[in-house]
């Protein structure tokens, strides 16, 4: 027998086989065991998570011996058929190269031939978001009412560029990457089987190198043990595939920590120079962030394949560090991985991130400052429950003093007074705690304003800057209406009204 390779050998062959994808095979199952099959179904996901599998085993479930059933034989001939693609109950179709009018017309009068083996014909189109609109408009009546014994089967890795009338005809499934270390126990499980010896290290920097698919991480081990034979380790795959080693991220990572630029700076040069994937090594770094903060959180959460010697520092070096720091850090290494995407000169980019991220730990930030005028307490503590940050407390109002006697007829009248004596004396007034906080400018301007302002009095008060004659006569005599006494523009500028709010206000008079 021709060798295969992992991805083909060890390919799921029932839905007991598929790893990562419950949900989807959950509902599968269910659907098949109750009789509710759809006569549609759409598989969305990253490449190598198992949509072709997955289709493929569904297909087996439904023209298996005495099917529809989940508890197929994968080893009858039937199956085998579908499992190599030979069926003819099975059509297989390559969207990509089969995506004109003419192949849809080819399928909507094939569908009428019963199946020959089976109890449904079957279509599998892969890839199906490369068929033109012509060709989508082409399936739908035959999509939305097609004869009972055909099955329709799509695969995706863009639904976005599939017709919204094709989905709303289909059922949705969506695959998801699978887990970082659901791939690692598979490696481990096929290295058993193959009689390789897999450093675990290995397996994890491997199944963090695919990104959640699984084929891919077939595709590398297979090439590990045609590179390494039957031993293989984490420097075998870093070398090979220019992984970043878990210990150099927890390097990098700590000198983020401690502030130490020189030393990140001189790590990012090395890893450049030896060529390393410079955006890999940012993803590892921020997913080593994300780690961190998690684990403070949620002390069980996991640790990003890290060893224990490695990552025990790593948590006592980030105890001194606050969360909003850390979410901060997160945050300017993410703008940074943005730029780096499109970027010509990735290192460039990555070391203005990583001088960014470290100036940030030093930044003053508003927390630090109410922090910091609330005695290192937190803003809730300034509060009592009947106050708000946007409320003042009003001062009780003090009683009214007795009226004094009227002056004699022959005593001049006083002049009003720029300031006028205060109601009640700051001492009299019971203390508040805003009295310990800065008040902001703008209410501190418009209580000077209104402690300038002269009284309100029941008598009308005289002409501005009038002199003392004009005063005595307005207090005596009723001013006539009709001819009021003219008021200089200079005199109103030296008002003492207007000068405290040039003073408050911080103003200049523009004369015209």
């Amino acid at each position: 027998m021709s060798y295969q390779v992992f991805a083909r050998k060890y390919r799921p062959r029932t839905f007991a086989d598929v790893l990562g994808q419950d949900h989807v095979i959950s509902t599968l199952r269910n659907s098949i065991e109750r009789d509710r099959l759809a006569h549609a179904w759409l598989f969305v996901g990253p490449r190598g998570t198992g949509k072709t599998t997955t289709a493929r085993i569904l297909a087996k479930a439904l023209n298996c011996p005495g099917g529809p059933s989940i508890d197929f034989d994968p080893d009858d001939p039937v199956c085998l058929e579908i499992g190599n693609g030979t069926s003819l109950d099975v059509i297989e179709i390559d969207g990509a190269s089969n995506n004109s009018v003419d192949n849809v017309r080819d399928i909507r009068e094939n569908v009428q031939f019963t199946p020959t083996q089976g109890k449904f014909k079957i279509y599998y189109i892969d890839e199906v978001h490369m068929l033109t609109s012509a060709a989508f408009n082409a399936l739908l009546k035959t999509l939305e009412e097609p004869p009972e014994h055909v099955k329709f089967i799509f695969a995706t890795t863009e639904p976005n560029k599939i017709l919204p009338t094709i989905i709303s005809r289909c059922q949705r499934f969506d695959l998801r990457p699978i887990p970082t270390e659901t791939i690692a126990k598979h490696l481990q499980y096929i290295a058993t089987q193959e009689g390789v010896h897999l450093d675990d290290p290995a397996a994890w920097a491997i199944a963090k190198g695919a990104d959640g698919g699984m084929r891919d991480a077939q595709s590398m081990l297979d090439q590990l043990v045609a590179f390494c034979g039957e031993s293989i380790t984490e420097q075998n795959v870093l070398e090979i595939f220019g992984f970043t080693s878990r210990e150099t991220v927890a390097s990098l990572t700590s000198s983020i920590l401690s502030k130490d630029s020189p030393k990140a700076l001189d790590l990012i040069h090395q890893q450049a120079e030896s060529g390393k994937e410079l955006s890999q090594l940012l993803g590892e770094l921020i997913g080593c962030l994300r780690a961190l903060l998690v684990t403070r959180l949620d002390p069980n959460a996991g640790n990003e394949g890290f060893a224990a010697e490695i990552w025990d520092p790593l948590v006592a070096a980030s105890e001194g560090i606050q969360t909003d720091r850390i979410l901060n850090l997160i945050d300017v290494l993410a703008d940074s991985e943005g730029r780096m995407k499109w970027a010509s000169n990735k290192r460039l980019h990555f070391e203005i991130g990583i001088i960014k991220a470290i100036q940030s730990l030093n930044d003053a930030r508003i927390s630090d400052v109410i922090k910091a005028l609330a005695g290192a307490g937190s803003l809730s503590d300034l509060q009592t429950p009947s106050e708000t940050p946007h409320s003042t407390p009003t001062p009780p109002v003090p009683a009214p003093a007795p009226a004094s006697p009227a002056p004699p007829a022959s005593a001049s009248p006083a002049t009003p007074s720029s300031n006028p004596a205060p109601q009640a004396s700051e001492a009299e007034l019971p203390p508040t705690k805003e009295a310990s906080e800065p008040e902001p400018k703008a209410k501190r301007s418009l209580d000077a304003l209104i402690d300038a302002a002269p009284e309100a009095t029941a008598e009308p008060a005289p002409a501005l800057n009038a002199p003392p004659q004009a005063a005595e006569q307005s207090s005596a005599e009723p001013a006539n209406e009709e001819e009021p006494s003219p008021v200089d523009d200079d005199s109103f500028y030296q008002d003492p009204l207007i000068q405290e709010a040039l003073k408050v206000f911080e103003g200049t008079i523009q004369q015209p």
